[in-house]
């Protein structure tokens, strides 16, 4: 079984690819998702389908070239934290933006159960107006 940074890494590289499937497989059944308030998808999420729902499936649709890239890992235990850069262009406007993150990611028995996100929001919301 795959260690926590191994998996953390593996998610990135897949949502990189477009490959959401391997994402969400990596998700426990009751995975607590947390998105930044203020962002454009600020809120709670519990379980892949709400994750896909409301997050992946909105970040898909109303972006063109979005992009979560880490740069730095932080590992504790079965904790990881992903330093990165967010990026991409808002369909309805254009507009692009470029804005910092912090990821907690939690793992229990090789599976991702908790997610938190940090990030600048106004930077995000940007292009949205």
């Amino acid at each position: 079984m795959a260690n926590p940074l191994e998996l953390t890494q593996g998610i990135y590289r897949a949502f990189a690819q477009g490959d959401i499937p391997s994402v969400l497989d990596v998700f426990a059944p009751t995975i607590n998702w947390i998105e930044a308030e203020g962002g454009p998808y600020g809120g709670i999420f519990n379980g892949p389908d709400a994750v896909l729902e409301n997050v992946f499936i909105k970040l898909g649709g109303e972006w063109d070239d979005f992009s979560a890239v880490p740069h730095e890992f932080i590992v504790e235990g079965s904790k990881v934290v992903a330093l990165g850069v967010y990026s991409g262009s808002f369909k309805a406007t254009g507009k692009s933006f470029t804005a910092p993150f912090a990821h907690i990611w939690k793992f229990e028995d090789g599976q991702a159960i908790s997610f938190q996100q940090y990030t600048d929001t106004a930077l995000h919301q940007r292009p949205l107006l």
